[in-house]
């Protein structure tokens, strides 16, 4: 498994980038707009590497985050998704929202921490039980 990003939801773009990049010395590494679903991702990094990053995610019409939620989760690159979400599942586990794609799920920690796990490489051929299973709860 290895390491990729924490995620966190801002809702002054150009104010958080002053601070993470001018203020804190972090470093744009990639950005992705998602006009269809009116977001932002920009990835900043210490090193101007694209490894370690903090994912800022800029939802567009949203005006203000309570407190705590703008936290949004944990990144783990992992070796084979589906091994491991039945792994997780066999030790009791919610798979909140299972690989579906081959490529992406999330579970949540014991005390509600959403973590992202990402297939290494290509996703993966689609394949049962996981591309028939809802999602539960939220992440």
């Amino acid at each position: 498994m290895k390491y990729l990003h924490t995620m966190v939801r801002v809702s002054d773009l150009p104010a958080s980038l002053d601070f993470y990049c001018n203020k804190l010395g972090l470093v744009e590494v990639k950005r992705h707009d998602y006009p269809q679903g009116r977001f932002t991702l920009i990835f900043l990094s210490a090193d101007g590497s694209d490894e370690n990053c903090v994912e800022l995610t800029h939802n567009w019409d949203e005006k203000g985050y309570g407190e705590g939620r703008n936290f949004g989760h944990l990144a783990y690159e992992v070796e084979n998704i589906y091994d491991l979400c039945q792994n997780l599942s066999d030790q009791g586990v919610t798979i909140n929202r299972p690989p579906r794609d081959g490529r992406m799920a999330f579970i949540r920690s014991p005390d509600g921490i959403s973590i992202e796990l990402l297939q290494k490489g290509e996703a993966l051929p689609p394949s049962e039980p996981w591309l028939s299973m809802e999602n539960t709860g939220h992440w």
